[in-house]
């Protein structure tokens, strides 16, 4: 089956189509009805025909566009029809959606005169909080958005325009840096005089390029001063006086050629006849002006870029119309300027320059990207974009005076983390507490994890992370050779230079930990000499180095087995006297966070640990997220309606953790759905000490909590951030295998929230006393 009928039937699966439309407000009473609907919508009504801008707070004009066409040039395909664009504009608004959360209404019109899509464009302003202009073929599309910009107050973008001008600017940026070339000395050569081939000549005008160093061709030949065949007034302003007729005279020398025309325009003896490092943007689609194996067979030294996806360097206009949208959306800007378009280029050249997430590299079959001749621009799938690019737009919307609303930009930035899931904007508020914690310390000292994977590249990645962003600072334990080679190869060398690096095997300090080590054991078969041999193992001699406090933390796993890296730290570092281990993960769902515990340690934990894990997750909690924690202990039944020995036990639990924690809001054994669902607590049970639904659900077993939160994450949305470690003595945490950079720098981030407040050296929960309370707050 081919790429065509694939799609027929990608698009025919379920609902046809690609989009659809979702209330965002409850729906579910009476009362609801009557505020969405007659007779309680007339008070935001009132309220927008008093002020007009109260429309952004009361509806969704603010964060919804109009992607219009005519279906006078769809694709590659020409002139096929609105109808026939349809599918064309759903997918555009699936992208919106998709990458920025902007929502869409697709609008496809009958209408091939000009001053019809003008007109209808004009009537449709009150909907919508911008509009983008898509598949409309040249010169009408020039000056369908000329008079919409002139005469409406919302922002109109023809996406095939800038949007492709914008991503191949940014591209022709880097490719400049790399080929230590001048913007103002380089030869350019456009191809096709069609609107996004004119567009981006714009573009590289205003980014420096000397309009008489710049040229244009279209199937006609060169467009020259006197040229009347085929002209008009958009392709007048390139005509040059010149004596060349023909593309093949015109790319004589020339640094640059940029194509937006058809496929095999170019030719290999063209690509001969350009200049040393010639930059070979061929943005035909499907098929390109030239392909890069032919462009590489003639000039090994041709920097390529094309508009598909299976070669480097893909122009894709995705990387750009979500993110400048947003940021025009996000501060009400009448249009989207000269200025915030530069801002967008500059900001995606300058994003191509940092280190690739490891999500990306996933999205593109795990292969690896690095900013040079194959990586000019950022790849599609980078969530970044939107991180660098909206802010980006946004302030310079501001600063050029179009922007009806004004913001900080930095809180913006954040802001836009919630887009991209939970765990970003959990993660950034650990991370600044981290920050404000090391400032409060003495010498703001940054406390100290060891790795024992001190060789591992996603380890070493993570470290120069948390150094670049003041979090820790790392020990690698490994063979120094081997760690200063991975450090070289992945060009890590400045960002780690003078990183702490031990090799248990050589390390002096190895008799003096085996002997003290020992001494702690000797009831339990340890002597000296065993301890010797094992503290040779970096996931042993780790643990010692936190056991002795010469490191802070200990964070381990990524290469081995669950049970083989707790193992150590059991042995050595243990649990709190008198403690249960528990594991849990910070369970992230769009609009809450939960605990879930134990998921990873306790196979059948008994009432007296059910009950320490459900005090020591609740303290836990309140490190990481503002909330005050309310605790349900899980069952399949609800207060005492089965008198099962399963269900007694966690009655129990509740007896003993609130014996022990009087102040801890915590209830049970109860159903998941009645700690979830506020309807089914209050109305069946209005006895429970449960004030509002659960944040923190404690599992009876740990069959039934592994279950949940691999369910959750899989088919409920959730994003699972641990296990976080409870019960140990100093701060331990074990890495699920294969995890990537992202999940190393944020449970480094944790465990060091644990060591800055010293949640390892706590006793056991005390019984409670009168003066509980300030003791837990000194």
């Amino acid at each position: 089956m081919g790429i065509y009928e694939d799609s027929l039937e990608y698009h025919s699966r379920g609902r046809p189509g690609k989009i659809e439309v979702n209330p965002c407000k409850p729906t579910a009473t009476q009362r609801d009805l009557s505020l969405a609907y007659s007779p309680g919508v007339a008070g935001p009504c009132l309220a927008i025909a008093a002020d007009p801008l109260a429309v952004y707070k009361y509806t969704t004009k603010g964060n919804l566009v109009a992607v219009v066409t005519n279906g006078t040039a769809v694709l590659g395909l020409g002139n096929i029809g609105p109808l026939a664009a349809k599918p064309v504009m759903e997918g555009k608004g699936m992208l919106f959606k998709k990458f920025a959360d902007i929502d869409v209404f697709d609008i496809e019109l009958n209408a091939a005169d000009p001053e019809d899509v003008i007109r209808a464009c004009k009537y449709i302003e009150p909907t919508v909080g911008a509009i983008n202009l898509e598949d409309i073929k040249a010169p009408e599309c020039f000056y369908i958005e000329e008079r919409l910009r002139a005469e409406l107050r919302i922002p109109v973008f023809h996406d095939d325009q800038h949007g492709t001008a914008i991503i191949c600017g940014a591209a022709f940026l880097n490719a400049l840096e790399i080929t230590h070339k001048k913007i103002d000395k380089v030869k350019c050569v456009f191809i096709g005089a069609g609107a996004a081939c004119i567009a981006s000549a714009n573009m590289f005008l205003n980014l420096g390029v000397k309009p008489e160093n710049l040229m244009m061709t279209d199937i006609d030949g060169v467009l020259f001063k006197g040229r009347t065949v085929g002209m008009n007034p958009y392709k007048e302003r390139f005509a040059r006086e010149t004596p060349h007729r023909t593309l093949a005279d015109a790319i004589k020398g020339a640094d640059v050629v940029v194509g937006l025309s058809a496929k095999g325009v170019l030719t290999q003896d063209m690509i001969k006849s350009m200049a040393k490092d010639p930059m070979v943007f061929a943005m035909a689609n499907p098929e390109p002006e030239i392909l890069p194996e032919e462009v590489h067979a003639v000039r090994k030294d041709a920097i390529m870029a094309t508009g598909r996806s299976d070669y480097p360097n893909q122009v894709n206009n995705v990387l750009g119309y979500p993110f400048i949208f947003r940021g025009a959306l996000d501060v009400s800007a009448t249009q989207i300027n000269e200025a915030m378009k530069m801002a967008a280029v500059r900001a995606l050249a300058q994003l191509a320059k940092e280190e690739v997430p490891e999500s990306v590299s996933r999205a593109y079959g795990n292969k690896t990207f690095k900013f040079g001749r194959d990586y000019l621009i950022p790849k599609p799938f980078d969530h970044r974009a939107l991180l660098a690019v909206s802010p980006a737009v946004a302030k310079a919307a501001i600063d050029s005076g179009v922007a009806q609303k004004k913001i900080d930009v930095d809180e913006y930035r954040g802001s836009l983390e919630q887009l991209l899931g939970g765990a970003f904007t959990v993660m950034r508020s650990i991370k600044n507490r981290v920050k404000k914690g090391t400032e409060h310390s003495p010498g703001g000292r940054l406390k100290s994890i060891v790795f024992p994977e001190g060789d591992h590249p996603k380890i070493l990645k993570a470290c120069a992370r948390l150094i670049e962003d003041g979090i820790a600072e790392p020990i690698l334990l490994g063979r120094r050779e081997k760690i200063v080679h991975t450090i070289a190869s992945l060009e890590l060398e400045q960002m780690l230079a003078g990183v702490q690096i031990i090799d248990p095997l050589t390390s002096p300090k190895i008799d003096e930990y085996a002997q003290r080590w020992a001494e702690a054991r000797q009831r339990k078969g340890m002597t000296p000499r065993l301890a010797s041999e094992l503290l040779r193992q970096r996931s042993y001699y780790g643990c010692m180095m936190v056991q002795a406090g010469e490191a802070d933390g200990v964070l381990n796993g990524i290469s081995r087995g669950y049970p083989e890296a707790i193992r150590p730290a059991l042995q050595i570092v243990g649990v709190r006297p008198g403690s249960k281990l528990a594991g849990i993960y910070m369970m992230i769902f769009k609009k809450r966070v939960l605990f879930f515990a134990d998921t990873t340690v306790n196979i059948d934990p008994k009432a007296e640990d059910l009950a320490d894990i459900a005090i020591y997750t609740a303290d836990l909690s309140q490190q990481f997220v503002d909330q005050k924690p309310r605790v349900a202990m899980l069952s399949f039944s609800n207060f005492g309606s089965s008198s099962h020995p399963f269900a007694a036990k966690v009655a129990r639990a509740v007896d003993l953790a609130r014996a022990k924690r009087p102040d801890l809001e915590i209830d049970g054994e109860m159903q998941a759905d009645t700690a979830l669902v506020p309807e089914i607590l209050t109305e069946n049970y209005p006895f429970s000490s449960l004030k509002d639904v659960a944040n923190i659900l404690i599992f009876p077993d740990l069959q039934s909590g592994n279950i949940a939160y691999k369910l959750m994450m899989r088919l409920g949305g959730a994003e699972a951030i641990g296990p976080i470690l409870v019960g140990m003595q100093k701060p331990v945490n074990v890495l699920q295998q294969n995890s990537d950079v992202e999940d190393v720098v944020n449970m480094a981030a944790i465990t060091v929230i644990e060591a800055q407040q010293g949640m390892g050296e706590k006793s056991r929960p005390p019984e409670h006393k009168p003066d509980h309370k300030k003791e837990k707050k000194s």
